[in-house]
């Protein structure tokens, strides 16, 4: 079976090698040939034309209404790449049309508690595959930190700390590394402060200037989050165990390092994977000096590429995705929880209580946010 795919919110073409992920999504899908780009849409006519011509989508595929997309096209897979504000209202509507198979959604979640709530419950009554694009769970470093926390290469593991620019743009992914790496484990609470200095925006949506966040697993494992550009933790992730400590990303290091009983740091193998994406493949440098040909065809496959074979494998085999939205619902209550946690100035119990998002919520009461738990 052929999946016949269509992506919603193009972006501009200027911007495809940076934010414009919908780019990013669409070689994905051209990468398997299980499926076929048939459809796409943005609200801004000039940026779809520009996409469906990278991608030989026809001009009868070409959209700004994305409803009339979905209902003359038909898509059984639909990547969602608009900003968070817009995507509870694109995916609840994807999955009331009766007609997507799945949808894979860019994260952040959504802009409130509620919307991301709502838009998982809407996908689940229509028993449409939703997924977030948490693309690092297919990262070497990530994945090989969590075979030798498996393994027991550091003993029992006691604590997870996170660094990283803010809690939920950057911080999502690092949140859904904490969930992968503790296999999912609840979360029973968590205390944070949070700054929020900068009135400016990203996506719309306010961003702290700095945080500090703890929280517990049912497990017993305590979590660490420390953000900003003074953040304490000068890594991406870091796993202590009773025996030693597993660091992925380290500031000005390699992408994964491990530290046993005391022992100097060892650096493990993680072949070209770095904790963005791959490194250069050895063809790329030939391939910059033939004048055609498919310039992705020997480059090793990114995160988002193996991110969007997951989600179309999946779904082909009838599997829970490895980036299944109960998945990005468990990183996400914790961020909003952390936003909670400031507002309330002191400890919030999960399962998350509220509707809203605190953070953007006490930024528009009070200009700008300093707390203390």
């Amino acid at each position: 079976m052929v999946y016949e795919v269509a992506v919603i919110g193009t972006g501009a073409p200027e911007n495809a090698d940076g934010y414009a992920m919908a780019y990013r999504h669409a070689q994905g899908y051209e990468r398997l040939d299980g499926c076929e780009l048939v459809a796409c849409a943005d609200i801004v006519r000039e940026n779809a034309l520009a996409f469906a011509r990278t991608f030989d989508i026809d001009e009868s595929g070409i959209y700004e209404d994305y409803e009339a997309m979905l209902e003359e096209a038909s898509p059984d897979v639909v990547s969602v790449c608009t900003p968070p504000k817009t995507h509870a209202d694109i995916v609840i509507d994807c999955a009331e049309s009766g007609l997507v198979d799945a949808i894979h959604c860019e994260k952040p979640m959504a802009a409130t508690w509620k919307e991301c709530r709502e838009m998982v419950a809407a996908c689940d009554r229509h028993d449409v595959q939703l997924t977030f694009n948490h693309q690092r769970r297919f990262a070497a470093p990530y994945r090989k930190a969590k075979s030798m926390l498996d393994d027991g290469r550091i003993g029992t593991l006691r604590r997870i700390e996170i660094g990283g620019h803010d809690l939920f743009d950057y911080g999502t992914h690092l949140f859904d590394m904490c969930g992968y790496l503790t296999d999912q484990t609840p979360t029973e609470w968590v205390l944070a402060a949070v700054d929020c200095q900068d009135t400016e925006t990203l996506y719309g949506l306010h961003q702290e200037t700095q945080a500090l966040a703890r929280w517990r697993y049912e497990s017993g494992v305590d979590g660490l989050a420390s953000t900003g550009e003074d953040g304490m933790v000068r890594c991406e992730l870091r796993l202590l165990g009773d025996d030693g400590v597993i660091e992925v990303g380290h500031e000005g290091g390699p992408p994964l390092r491990v530290r046993v009983d005391g022992a100097e740091w060892v650096d493990v193998d993680t072949g070209r994977d770095g904790i963005w994406r791959p490194g250069p493949h050895p063809f790329d440098r030939i391939l910059e000096r033939v004048p055609v040909g498919p310039d992705r065809l020997f480059s090793d496959p990114t995160y988002v590429d193996r991110a969007i074979a997951d989600v179309v494998d999946s779904l082909r085999e009838g599997r829970p995705p490895e980036l299944a939205a109960k998945n990005a619902l468990q990183t996400t209550e914790v961020i909003f929880a952390c936003w909670e946690s400031a507002r309330q100035g002191g400890r919030v119990d999960l399962p998350l209580d509220i509707d809203d998002n605190p953070l953007q919520a006490m930024v528009e009461a009070e200009g700008t946010v300093s707390s203390n738990p």
